[in-house]
Parts: structure tokens; sequence; C-alpha cells
């Protein structure tokens, strides 16, 4: 709940412990919500990669010509 709490901007505010099942069920969603935002952040580097290594090929065949 604090890293939450720092993520909004709230500085020094005392949060209240919260129970088990709420700690976990915040656990699971922030987990669930960094390995959505990891995936999308690789799909886009590999296609960049994929991109820059295709336009690459097309100037070594270019400059071959």
């Amino acid at each position: 709940m604090r890293a939450k709490m720092r993520i909004m901007g709230f500085r020094g505010a005392a949060v209240k412990p919260l129970n088990e099942e709420a700690a976990a069920e915040l656990g699971a969603e922030l987990l669930g919500e960094a390995i959505v935002f990891g995936v999308g952040g690789l799909c886009v580097y590999l296609e960049y990669a994929r991109q820059a290594g295709a336009a690459r090929r097309r100037d070594d065949e270019h400059a071959a010509a």
C-alpha cells in the first residue's frame, strides 16, 4: 500500500496496514500489471529490432546493386 501511495504522489502519509486478503489481492494486481507492461514493452522492442534489421538488409542490397 505504501508503494501505491508513493506512485500516486503521496509522501509521508500514514497508511494503516492492510489485511492479508487485501494485500494479496493488491500484490497480485500489481504483479499482473507489471507482467502485461513487460510483455508489451518486449513486443515493441522486438518489432523495432525487426524493422531495423529489415532496413539494414535493404540498405545492404541497395549498396550491393
